[in-house]
């Protein structure tokens, strides 16, 4: 372990050369730091206080790489859009392979690091907008405890990208249990080696899921893992309104976490059919659509491993048809779960599905506000005020606190599960806009203040109300963009 703290031991490296090519991120002329994730380095071993600012600035700004690190570029494959396209990591390159003081193994990787062989005709560098909008999501879906890539430093590099218009340049360094996607098995099903593909499922179950390593078909229990993983992913997205906008297979990762935050949002109005995403034109990645493409990403990579499900093809895709077909009793299960704790109903009555259904529909009638409407309902008293001066809601409120009234456990700890379940504030897009205007701008007091806010969502604070507020009809962000 070197003096900073960094402990490489690389595996990732040791799998067959078609997937990756080794190389070193491209230096930047004047790299600067704009954001350290100082909590984040200490939990995973590093330290480097002993470092001047420009040493910081160089390390996390690629032009000082650490000992043991062993760079590398990722190739893979993926759906876009529901087309198929070869891909690879374009402008990103991971370092190598952390080994945290807990023994947790984790990825550190950069975004914006230089072009790579896997660029098709880009420059491989980032915008500080988008890479600080990275690092403000990641972070707050690290606090509202949905799993999720990190963010540990952001750097500007001293020169412009040009994309629209010139736009300071920066890179990303994120943290990740691994960047193994849905898209490394698509790419590595297309070598047509069944040794390739049975290498990575070995790989990827001794890293992410080694409790089915005694299985006798391995591949279906690794493949009915991640469909689980998927399954509970989703489930957070949908809890806190959150749109990740670009769902190809290329960002579903195997090991269940959220990745790469380009065009995502938080909803403020609920609406099943939104999308913020600027060239979702068909609204195939919608809110309400997500569960759907989580299974046919999941159908994707289970095409991928047909061979090693059993030696004839028609019974390999029978099973193969069976587990992914299975996501949705999966899903609907923790749904429910996940929609009584939004309630604060325990117990299972066969009444819970339509009370939800219908407070979904009239907050989709009055407009209502997602985050809020949720937060109001933990107060014990009915909620006053627009929208909720209304008929139906108060009929709904009324069957709602019968309900209660059937719980076995007292109205205080139904309050603690919705509290704990519905946070009281969200990176709105508004506000991520306006944050991300002032530090392009040269202001990061802004940055500051909206990551202190995210920092314990589920609890109510004075200091959180200018955070709450849903955005003016004028302050409303309707396209969010992938800042490629």
């Amino acid at each position: 372990m070197n003096s900073s703290g960094f402990n490489f031991d690389n595996t990732y490296i040791h799998l067959p050369k078609a997937f990756y090519t080794k190389l070193s991120p491209v230096p930047v002329p004047k790299p600067k730091m704009v954001i350290f994730n100082e909590p984040l380095a200490t939990d995973i071993g590093l330290d480097i206080s002993g470092k001047s600012l420009d040493a910081q600035a160089a390390l996390f700004g690629g032009n000082d790489m650490p000992k043991g690190s062993e760079p590398l570029a990722q190739a893979y494959a993926g759906h876009q859009y529901g087309r198929f396209t070869m891909l690879g990591d374009g402008r990103a390159i991971v370092w190598g392979e952390q080994i945290t003081p807990s023994g947790q193994r984790l990825d550190i990787q950069f975004k914006g690091s230089g072009p790579t062989p896997y660029s098709r005709g880009g420059d491989g560098r980032a915008a500080l907008g988008p890479m600080l909008r990275e690092y403000i999501i990641s972070e707050a879906m690290h606090a509202l405890n949905i799993p999720t890539t990190r963010s540990l430093a952001v750097v500007t590099n001293g020169d412009q990208v040009y994309r629209e218009t010139g736009l300071p340049g920066a890179t990303l360094t994120r943290i990740a249990s691994s960047h193994i996607r849905v898209g490394t098995f698509q790419y590595a099903a297309l070598q047509k080696d069944i040794k390739i593909i049975q290498t990575l499922v070995d790989y990827t179950i001794e890293r992410h899921y080694p409790e089915v390593k005694k299985d006798h078909n391995r591949p279906l229990s690794l493949l009915r893992a991640v469909i689980d993983k998927q399954a509970e992913l989703i489930t957070h997205w949908m809890r806190v309104g959150f749109i990740h906008g670009i769902m190809n297979t290329d960002n579903m990762t195997i090991s269940g976490e959220t990745i790469d935050y380009g065009p995502c949002a938080f909803m403020d109005i609920y609406d099943p059919g939104t999308v913020f995403s600027s060239i979702d034109h068909t609204g195939r990645y919608a809110y309400a659509n997500q569960p759907a493409i989580a299974q046919w990403n999941l159908a994707r990579l289970a095409e991928t491993m047909l061979p090693l499900f059993d030696d004839e093809t028609k019974k390999a895709t029978d099973i193969a048809e069976e587990a992914v077909n299975g996501f949705g009793a999966v899903y609907k299960e923790r749904s429910l779960s996940m929609l009584r704790a939004k309630l604060g109903l325990f117990g299972e009555l066969v009444e819970d599905e339509n009370l939800f259904t219908d407070l979904l529909d009239w907050m989709h009638r009055k407009n209502a506000d997602y985050t809020n409407t949720f937060r109001d309902l933990t107060k014990e008293a009915l909620p006053r005020g627009r929208p909720y001066d209304d008929k139906t809601f108060k009929e709904w409120h009324a069957r709602w606190q019968a309900r209660l009234a059937k719980n076995m456990e007292p109205l205080e700890l139904s309050l603690s599960l919705m509290r704990a379940n519905n946070p009281a504030v969200i990176p709105r897009n508004h506000k991520v806009e306006q944050v991300l205007e002032a530090s392009t701008n040269g202001d990061l007091q802004p940055l500051k203040d909206l990551l202190a806010a995210l920092q314990e969502p589920y609890k109510t604070r004075p200091d959180l109300n200018r955070y709450q507020s849903p955005p003016e009809p004028e302050e409303r962000v309707h396209q969010t963009f992938c800042g490629t």
